[in-house]
């Protein structure tokens, strides 16, 4: 079973968080979500506390779907909403393309890399992070305390990291740390979104304008292949805009979840 929190009320909306972060990224813009939401966060396999990403020789693209699926399940969901920030947008798009959801917000997706040189700056990057992590791993706590070194530690993911309290700075980092096994094993299986999402389905993607991860030239190809969906900038946002923008993504993620549930029957027909 995951880990999960499900807290609030109203249609169920399904948050999932990027490659080696954890639930708890989406704790920005939760409470103000769960007032108009009922909000179910989760950890993904080999990620916060949930149990290890399987390595059993599939794909790994359909192992974090068929967990979805199961979790949908076990969770009684059913056509929920989702988002998604990164490797969670990603997710949310695929479940758009499976039917499985009632709209599909993604925030910086991956998949819309334009060729082999662009995912190796992306392998790089995270190589690069997750060094980063372990180096400074001895002196984060006094890092974490200052205005500056929460900024410098989480520079590459979003502009606005001094806003994240020390406890969160340090929990991300331990869970980086964590869950660089599944990261690893999830960027080499890494490939491109080619899936075709049903007209019916709502789907919005987002994008931070400050993005160093999934460089803000993707968002015009993610436009150009879904070109139904409903594409917004995040002016002054990064990766992680959930903690650079509250007040907008907030806004996005209710738009993009507010045409209501679809049911099961009607997309079968």
């Amino acid at each position: 079973m995951l880990a999960y929190e499900r807290f609030g009320s109203g249609e169920p909306l399904v948050l999932v968080h990027g490659i080696s972060h954890r639930r708890q990224a989406w704790y920005p813009v939760a409470e103000r979500l769960a007032e108009h939401r009922e909000v179910i966060l989760f950890d993904l396999p080999g990620h916060g506390e949930s149990p290890d990403l399987p390595s059993d020789g599939r794909p790994v693209k359909d192992v974090l779907q068929e967990h979805l699926i199961d979790f949908f399940a076990e969770l009684d969901l059913e056509q929920p909403h989702i988002a998604g920030n990164s490797l969670g947008g990603r997710i949310a798009l695929e479940a758009a393309a499976d039917g499985l959801v009632s709209s599909a917000t993604a925030l910086a997706p991956a998949g819309f890399w334009k060729n082999d040189l662009d995912f190796a700056y992306i392998r790089a990057h995270f190589a690069v992070l997750l060094a980063a992590a372990q180096l400074s791993s001895p002196v984060a706590a006094h890092l974490a305390r200052s205005h500056h070194g929460r900024r410098l530690m989480l520079s590459s993911l979003m502009v606005h990291g001094h806003r994240l309290d020390a406890e969160r700075v340090l929990g991300d980092l331990n869970s980086m740390l964590a869950a660089r096994d599944a990261l690893r094993r999830i960027i080499k299986g890494g490939v491109p979104f080619e899936g075709e999402i049903h007209a019916d389905i709502p789907v919005t993607i987002a994008w931070g304008d400050k993005d160093r991860v999934l460089l803000p030239y993707q968002a015009g190809r993610a436009r150009r292949q879904l070109p139904d969906a409903e594409h917004i900038w995040l002016d002054g946002s990064g990766h992680v805009p959930m903690s650079d923008d509250v007040d907008r993504v907030v806004d996005v993620l209710l738009q993009g979840s507010s045409q209501g549930l679809r049911s099961i029957t009607a997309h079968v027909a």
